[in-house]
């Protein structure tokens, strides 16, 4: 499962839907995924962000490398988007075959619709 940004704030505010997310997938061994400029988004001071930093020390989280580029600006062109956060994290979840787990699916419908038949499946949270 990959994250996006809500999800991510919800664990960092300690919400009790963030919680049992954390919690369910510990208990199903599900790995967490998100990515770089997901993090960044969250990320303002680490000393107090305490919840997020052990979250994102737990699981994989994917630079937005040289290679990607090209294929997430193709990615916003082709579903006439602008979201680059969004488009890299959606890129990710393909590559590595993953679902998206947001608390905000109206994002990635456009991104969704022009994408090749194997796209991540896009499940809304909370």
């Amino acid at each position: 499962m990959i994250l996006d940004a809500g999800v991510l704030i919800a664990i960092d505010r300690g919400t009790k839907t963030g919680r049992n997310l954390l919690t369910n997938v510990d208990r199903l061994a599900e790995p967490l995924h998100t990515t770089a400029p997901v993090a960044a988004q969250v990320w303002r001071n680490g000393s107090r962000q305490i919840r997020l930093a052990r979250a994102l020390g737990a699981m994989t989280v994917h630079p937005l490398a040289p290679g990607d580029v090209a294929q997430v600006g193709e990615a916003l062109r082709r579903s006439g988007t602008a979201d680059v956060v969004d488009a890299h994290l959606y890129l990710v979840a393909q590559r590595i075959g993953h679902d998206i787990l947001t608390s905000d699916a109206a994002d990635f419908a456009s991104l969704r619709t022009a994408a090749p038949p194997n796209a991540p499946q896009v499940l809304a949270w909370q």
